[in-house]
């Protein structure tokens, strides 16, 4: 471990490229000392409004950016993701309780994980159709859904979120990340990376709340074309429930 171990930050939520104190805030709890090791702030409707309304008028211009650049872009936020691991594990060690060791691996997994999707993204290929006539030619391409919900759990608070914010971004859509409220610190540093490689302002919000509040709120947006979902079988079955209710793809 480093030996100047930064202090536990607060975390605020991010919406349209700025941090914002939210309409009240709540303990963060150390798992192993039962101690408050400092605060979290939660979005309001407005909030979330906002969050919502910011990833539709970001996803108008992020969809246009050639898959070259988000590429780019996203390679440069896989490498800060490395160049700070050491920090961001111990943040995650305080908040989540595992070994500084495997926080550690999860983080440097997490740059490799941006990389894959970065990669990828340059492969999003479409298909040529055989016709029935010479008259015609059919072609297949792929288009990003949307503005995208991210729902991501507490027990691997950066695994997760990365792979649904990588996923995303490199197939051209913008997120609004739903984060865990028992480690919520780790997905903030997710989002700072990709702030500080350059991500334009809209393309990815970072907001907290109560669970049942927020997906009940987003999914029902309809700015929001996608929902993505990382929990219980119980939970996975009510929010599928509510995206199918508004016609919206829900991978769980």
């Amino acid at each position: 471990m480093s030996s100047s171990v930064k202090p536990y930050p607060d975390t605020q939520i991010y919406i349209d490229g700025a941090w914002r104190a939210g309409a009240k805030t709540i303990a963060v709890i150390d798992p192993a000392t039962e101690a408050e090791i400092g605060r979290l702030s939660l979005a309001s409707e407005q909030d979330l409004s906002d969050a919502a309304t910011a990833a539709e008028r970001a996803f108008r211009e992020w969809r246009k950016v050639s898959p070259l650049e988000r590429s780019k872009l996203m390679r440069r936020a896989a490498q800060l993701l490395r160049d700070r691991a050491d920090d961001i594990a111990a943040i995650m060690t305080r908040e989540q309780g595992k070994p500084f060791g495997e926080a550690k691996l999860e983080t440097l997994a997490g740059g490799d994980t941006i990389d894959w999707f970065a990669e990828e993204g340059r492969r999003t290929y479409g298909r040529v159709i055989p016709s029935r006539s010479d008259a015609v030619r059919q072609i297949v391409t792929r288009e990003p859904v949307g503005p995208v919900a991210a729902f991501t759990p507490w027990n691997f608070p950066l695994n997760q979120a990365v792979r649904k914010v990588s996923a995303a971004l490199a197939s051209g859509c913008t997120v609004v990340l739903k984060g865990p409220e028992e480690t919520p610190a780790s997905c903030a540093e997710l989002v700072k990376v990709f702030a500080d490689a350059g991500l334009p302002a809209g393309v990815l919000n970072l907001v907290f709340g109560v669970p049942s509040e927020v997906s009940s709120y987003l999914i029902a947006h309809p700015a929001i074309r996608k929902i993505s979902f990382t929990g219980s079988t119980p939970v996975g079955k009510l929010l599928a429930s509510k995206a199918g209710e508004y016609m919206k793809r829900a991978t769980m």
